[in-house]
């Protein structure tokens, strides 16, 4: 049986994880710009975040060494990854390219 995690990243719609921590102050100033890239794209991106001190097997799974990381996943394949804040028209460039 798959895990709800993997069946979240299988979806045929681009899925945008967000390994963070409460404690970080760059996870902060992405958490914004993050809302304002899911009302842009609304239905066609999912965002999912995932908080790594409750999560730390599926953090150590795909190997999250720093936050905030970010990945895009589309069914189930990871597309693209990049640890750091990007601003929002870099971050919605990047999921278009991956349509």
């Amino acid at each position: 049986m798959k895990s709800s995690f993997n069946t979240i990243i299988d979806s045929k719609t681009p899925v945008l994880v967000d390994f963070f921590a409460d404690w970080c102050g760059p996870c902060k100033v992405l958490a914004p710009i993050l809302k304002e890239v899911k009302d842009d794209l609304g239905e066609n991106i999912k965002i999912v975040k995932i908080d790594v001190d409750k999560n730390q097997p599926l953090a150590s799974k795909y190997q999250v060494r720093g936050v905030p990381t970010m990945i895009l996943f589309k069914d189930g394949k990871q597309l693209w990854r990049q640890s750091g804040v990007l601003q929002k028209n870099d971050l919605l460039n990047i999921i278009s390219s991956h349509r």
